[in-house]
C-alpha cells in the first residue's frame, strides 16, 4: 500500500521537471497610452572653459558631469554625440525654470567648446564664439526643436537656469541670431522704444522687476527688495538682451524688454471687407 503513494509522487516531480521556465515578462505592444509627453522639454546651452582636449576629458572620461552634444573649435567645428537623446546627461546641476526643478532629466545639454572669460586690468574679458560654430548649432537646435517640439522661449542658457552661480554661455554669446532663426523669443525693437519714454519717466519698482522676471521663468525672489540675488538675475537677463550693459541694475531698458516680452503682441484689427458691388441687369436696346 505505501508503493503507489511513492509512485505517484515521483511521477508529479517528473511531470514538473519538464515544464520550462517563464523567459522573462511577456508584453503586448498593440496599445499606447495619450497621457504621454517628450522627456526633452528645454535644451541647455552652455560654454566649456577649457580647450577641446580637456573638454573631451571632463564630459567624456570624467565622472562627474557630462553633455549629449559637445561642439567642437575646430576647423570645421563639429558635434561628438557624448550621450544619447533618450538618456539623462549631467549638465544642468541645481537648476530651476518656471515649474521645472533639477532640468537634466527634461533638457538636452550641449556644450561648446569656449575658454570662457579672463580677468584684466580692463575687468573680465569673454572669449567669442566663432560664426562656424554658431551656424552648427543652429542646424542642430532646428534639428531638436522639430524633432521634440521645443516650444520657443525653451533653449536656455546654464546661467538662465541658474543664475546665482553660473554665467555661461556669456555675454558673448550671440542670443540675437538664435532669435533671427526662429529659435528663441527676441523683445521686438520698436515695441521697446515705444515703450521706453514712459519707462524713463516713471520707473516700476523692484517688485515689478522681479513680477516680470518670474512670469519669463527665472527663480528670483519675491521680497520687494534689490539684493544681490535680484541682481544677479537682472544681470543674466540683460547679459542676454543687452550685453552692452549687464550690472544687474534695475533700469528703463531693461523694464522695457521685460514688458515687451512680458505682453503678448497686440492683434492686428482685420480689414473689413467691402460688400460686392452688383451690376446692374443690362437692358437690351431695341432697334427703331
Amino acid at each position: 500500500m505505501k508503493i503507489v503513494p511513492l509512485l505517484a509522487l515521483t511521477a508529479l516531480v517528473a511531470g514538473c521537471a519538464t515544464v520550462a521556465p517563464p523567459q522573462g515578462p511577456r508584453f503586448d505592444h498593440s496599445l499606447t497610452a495619450k497621457a504621454q509627453s517628450d522627456r526633452v522639454k528645454y535644451v541647455i546651452l552652455h560654454y566649456t572653459v577649457s580647450d577641446l582636449p580637456r573638454s573631451i576629458n571632463t564630459l567624456a572620461h570624467g565622472t562627474q558631469v557630462s553633455a549629449h552634444y559637445l561642439l567642437t573649435d575646430t576647423e570645421p567645428p563639429f558635434f561628438y554625440t557624448l550621450v544619447d537623446e533618450s538618456r539623462q546627461s549631467n549638465h544642468a546641476g541645481l537648476s530651476s525654470w518656471k515649474i521645472y526643478n533639477q532640468l537634466n532629466s527634461a533638457s538636452i545639454g550641449i556644450e561648446i567648446v569656449n575658454p570662457g572669460f579672463k580677468e584684466t586690468a580692463q575687468g573680465r574679458v569673454y572669449a567669442p564664439f566663432s560664426q562656424a560654430q554658431i551656424d552648427q548649432l543652429i542646424l542642430l537646435l532646428k534639428d531638436i526643436v522639430k524633432r521634440h517640439n521645443i516650444p520657443m522661449g525653451n533653449i536656455l542658457g546654464h546661467n538662465d537656469i541658474a543664475p546665482q552661480r553660473k554665467q555661461d554661455p556669456g555675454p558673448a554669446f550671440p542670443w540675437k541670431q538664435l532669435a533671427d532663426a526662429g529659435l528663441i523669443p527676441w523683445p521686438e525693437p520698436s515695441r521697446v522704444a515705444a515703450r521706453l519714454p514712459g519707462l524713463q519717466e516713471q520707473m516700476p519698482d523692484v517688485t515689478w522687476f522681479q513680477r516680470k522676471l518670474a512670469e519669463i521663468g527665472y527663480a528670483v525672489p519675491q521680497n520687494g527688495e534689490l539684493d544681490q540675488a535680484t541682481r544677479n538675475v537682472i544681470s543674466v537677463f540683460q547679459t542676454k538682451y543687452r550685453p552692452s550693459l549687464y550690472d544687474g541694475t534695475p533700469d528703463a531698458e531693461t523694464a522695457a524688454m521685460l514688458d515687451v516680452l512680458t505682453s503678448p503682441v497686440p492683434a492686428v484689427p482685420a480689414a473689413p471687407v467691402p460688400a460686392p458691388v452688383t451690376e446692374p441687369a443690362s437692358v437690351p436696346i431695341e432697334s427703331p
